[in-house]
């Protein structure tokens, strides 16, 4: 026993500083966990003021920026699958084409932005139809219609974030989204509540502010694309023209990611709908635990973006081994991180809840609390299997896999929660924790199924990028040689 603990640590000293260890992880993955974490920081703000403005506002944030964000999603997860293409692409040494997959993405977010304004008329409608409160229904009209304005260039941050990413440069995506969330912040309080001299424009000033945010990170990557010398000259100015076969490509690989964003978002959202027929206790039970779950899930969106990257890399470098073992080191730092968060959960769950209690009547929110505690359970087991659903699936994906999370997410996502959910509430009228359970089995059966696909071992023959042929230069045949 004493030899194997004294094997694991030359073991863990060795990958933390071979290629594809743990060094090389944490080094692309750190800044990417800061850059999701302002990002939810963003959203947590802009729900507080509106909290602190009215409670309608904050009750029409909510569906509308969802709904916003479902929307949005598919063209967003298509561009920014541009990183993809620069990470296999750096990987090949081909570094002229990481300039025009990114121009690709931007021609995506052109069509995308403007595609996007056919919902500003039909606002009205699509709230109306869900039958909130009228007011509720104006504030919500009015959100989405701002935020609409900001498609463009959300989009297109998201194709300019892979030249970064795409490469590995993970610490200017950082400063770019800090930056954002600092405009973000500051507009909101500028304009929901009128300060400075600025007027009180309430849930239309939050909308503004996100989208003054968006279009500071939009301009920020362009500038400092086009700052360098070497980047305008290689990458930025050169390569601008639509190239159809690789834009094909990026539909092909990457609209497939755009529509498992929007499914996987959809699927969860109709979950909540379907909690909303239970009861307001209920409902409030389930956005206190996933809102609580998110604190845990952000970085492991920045590890997942992370593999992505490196899978991307050394496949390019046609070194599937080395591929492989980034996965791995991934895994294992992911692991232990949410083994611990899920461990928290599950024997410390009122821990979690303190936040929640600090402003609210205890007798209205004790029915909540206690519900809350119990859902923080099963929180803790699907977490565990959620590590191999973001690990393994980036990892595929980074190969080019996109279809395959894209079919397991759509016949997944219906068939072992929407429609098990819906069958239990409203046929069968079981209570929360069934509808819970089945969110649970979906979860843990996307970790496993995506973990067998990675063990599979097709995505290492698989490739984004066009395979180049070796130019072989016959050889002449030997002369016969006279006596």
């Amino acid at each position: 026993m004493i030899t194997k603990f004294q094997n694991i640590i030359p073991s863990f000293k060795t990958r933390w500083t071979i290629e594809g260890g743990y060094a090389e992880v944490l080094h692309i993955a750190f800044p990417l966990i800061l850059s999701t974490s302002a990002l939810s920081l963003q959203h947590f703000i802009d729900r507080l003021f509106l909290t602190w403005h009215s409670p309608e506002a904050v009750a029409a944030a909510m569906p509308a920026g969802i709904l916003n964000l479902a929307l949005i999603s598919i063209f967003v997860g298509t561009a920014s699958y541009v990183g993809t293409f620069v990470a296999q692409y750096t990987g090949a040494g081909n570094d002229r084409m990481i300039g025009i997959s990114v121009w690709q993405g931007i021609y995506i977010s052109l069509f995308g932005g403007l595609f996007y304004l056919i919902f500003i008329p039909l606002a009205g409608p699509i709230f109306s139809a869900v039958h909130h409160a009228p007011l509720v229904q104006n504030y919500e009209t009015i959100y989405f219609k701002v935020l609409t304005l900001g498609a463009f260039p959300s989009i297109a941050s998201a194709a300019l974030t892979g030249f970064y990413a795409g490469q590995g440069k993970t610490w200017p995506v950082l400063w770019i989204n800090l930056v954002a969330t600092i405009v973000n912040i500051v507009g909101d309080y500028l304009l929901i509540f009128g300060k400075f001299g600025f007027p009180a424009m309430g849930i239309q000033g939050a909308g503004i502010a996100t989208d003054l945010s968006l279009l500071t990170s939009m301009i920020l990557f362009i500038v400092l694309i086009f700052r360098s010398e070497r980047n305008r000259r290689q990458y930025a100015l050169k390569n601008w023209k639509f190239d159809r076969k690789l834009f094909g490509r990026l539909i092909r690989f990457g609209l497939p990611s755009g529509v498992q964003f929007f499914i996987d978002m959809a699927g969860f959202t109709v979950f909540l709908f379907i909690m909303g027929r239970l009861g307001t206790t209920q409902l409030a039970a389930t956005n206190v635990a996933f809102n609580i779950n998110n604190l845990a899930f952000m970085p492991m969106m920045g590890l997942g973006a992370t593999v992505s990257i490196l899978v991307g890399q050394y496949l390019g470098k046609d070194q599937p081994t080395l591929a492989e073992r980034s996965v791995y080191s991934c895994f294992h730092l992911t692991f232990i991180y949410m083994f611990s968060i899920s461990v928290a959960y599950f024997f410390f769950p009122e821990f979690f809840m303190i936040p929640f209690d600090s402003k609210v009547n205890p007798e209205q929110f004790r029915p909540v609390r206690e519900i809350a505690v119990v859902l923080l359970k099963f929180v803790a087991v699907y977490s565990i299997f959620d590590t191999l659903n973001i690990i393994f699936a980036s990892a595929i994906k980074g190969a080019g896999d996109t279809r395959f999370v894209m079919i397991m997410l759509v016949f997944l996502s219906f068939g072992l929660m929407v429609i098990p959910t819906y069958i239990v509430v409203v046929i069968l009228k079981m209570n929360v924790y069934a509808a819970w359970a089945c969110a649970s089995l979906y979860v843990i059966t996307l970790g496993l199924i995506f973990y067998a696909r990675f063990l599979n071992g097709k995505w290492k023959s698989m490739r984004v990028i066009e395979t180049v042929i070796p130019i072989i230069t016959p050889s002449m045949p030997d002369l016969p040689t006279p006596d």
